[in-house]
């Protein structure tokens, strides 16, 4: 019997085939930008120093005239940054990638070329089944701000404008306790010897956590309420101080609401909000208080709580004052502006860097988690259930 001298099988010495990396070759992109011209839509997807950035690395940006005027963006600032300025509204939309703040409008999306690649918001709960259906006859691949995820799992656009809602709530709450005419004209602060406000929180989320902090930051006293221990947990670990929390008890909840000269509501639900606070618990409150319902968006966790706008942004009911305006970054568009732009820039450079969305998907997870349209196949299994439409996994597709 012959002793075999290599430890390796027949198999493994026969030469092997070998894999060398495909190389990647970096594309240009040529971005769109249009004017938003959804009703109260203030914010632009990117600032003049972005687009300077972009077209730094050799891209093209073309801007529709006037696009960054709500945000204090004048049209010369991204000219000298590198943007090409048209006022022709289709040329802007026959650009190979869209970027837009607001979802695509039907009359819009007649104007995007086939194959474009749209980055945009989705706003799921206003989306009806035609959106979906045109942009797939137009074989558009889109991404959601909404689904991007970041390394560590969260998602950084939704993150980063919660904390201007949560912060912008009580900054509103103090402009409206001061209402000449039916405010408390109190001061939303800790002054020596007098006592100070006193702000109700429900729910323990991003918006939640700003919330508290700005307040707190003025020397209000804080009560929240969330039914979810482990946020209410980490709210207080993220705050390093200790404040009142509890779960959602309709005593307890009345008791401080009863006290409370603030409250705003920072639930999330599923598909609606749930409503927390009944109009009974509203009626027991002090005249005069002040409701912030930020999340009005879905709903609202207030019975009494109606939509209002940035126009015409309170209206009083049972002696509270309600400000119920859907869209809060959007009054402060500048900042909006700025997070979203920090936001999606880089991964417009990586997409770049990568040669493109195709092979940018199957290098970023996050990105990919960001895609629920690719070549026109839906590939959100979400949407597909909320709107009876066929939906394929994106990993088959891409991988």
């Amino acid at each position: 019997m012959i002793m075999s001298l290599t430890p390796f099988t027949k198999q493994q010495l026969l030469p092997q085939e070998e894999k060398l990396e495909v190389y990647r070759h970096k594309s240009e992109l040529f971005i769109g930008i249009p004017k938003e011209t959804s009703y109260q839509e203030r914010r632009i997807c990117l600032t003049p120093d972005a687009v300077n950035s972009l077209t730094s690395h050799g891209h093209k940006v073309m801007i529709e005239s006037g696009a960054g005027l709500s945000s204090s963006y004048t049209d010369k600032e991204f000219s000298d940054a590198g943007a090409t300025i048209t006022k022709d509204t289709k040329k802007v939309f026959s650009c190979p990638m869209l970027l837009k703040v607001e979802p695509l409008t039907m009359e819009e999306i007649a104007f995007v070329n086939n194959n474009a690649i749209v980055i945009s918001a989705i706003q799921l709960k206003t989306r009806k089944k035609e959106y979906f259906e045109a942009l797939t006859k137009k074989k558009v691949t889109a991404l959601a701000f909404e689904y991007i995820k970041d390394e560590d799992g969260s998602y950084p656009a939704v993150k980063s404008l919660s904390e201007i809602a949560g912060t912008a709530s009580v900054l509103i709450a103090a402009e409206l306790m001061i209402n000449n005419q039916f405010g408390k004209g109190l001061l939303l602060g800790n002054i020596t010897g007098v006592p100070p406000t006193d702000v109700v929180i429900l729910g323990a989320g991003t918006v939640g956590e700003f919330a508290a902090k700005t307040a707190l930051g003025l020397g209000a006293s804080v009560k929240v309420f969330d039914n979810s221990i482990t946020k209410l947990r980490r709210l207080q670990n993220n705050l390093n101080q200790r404040i009142f929390t509890s779960t959602i008890q309709p005593k307890s909840l009345l008791k401080a609401l009863r006290r409370c000269d603030v409250a705003i509501g920072a639930m999330r639900g599923k598909e609606r909000c749930p409503v927390v606070v009944t109009e009974t618990m509203v009626e027991h409150m002090k005249k005069g208080a002040v409701i912030v319902d930020v999340s009005i968006d879905t709903g609202g966790c207030f019975e009494t709580s109606e939509v209002t706008t940035h126009e015409n942004p309170t209206f009083i009911k049972n002696n509270i004052i309600h400000y119920c305006v859907p869209n809060i970054p959007s009054r402060y568009s500048k900042t909006a502006s700025l997070s979203i732009s920090n936001i999606i820039t880089p991964y417009l450079l990586q997409i770049a860097e990568d040669g493109g969305i195709e092979s940018a998907i199957r290098c970023n997870k996050g990105l990919k988690n960001g895609v629920y349209l690719y070549h026109g196949i839906l590939t959100n299994k979400a949407i597909g259930d909320w709107f009876n439409l066929p939906d394929n996994d994106i990993n088959l597709i891409v991988f």
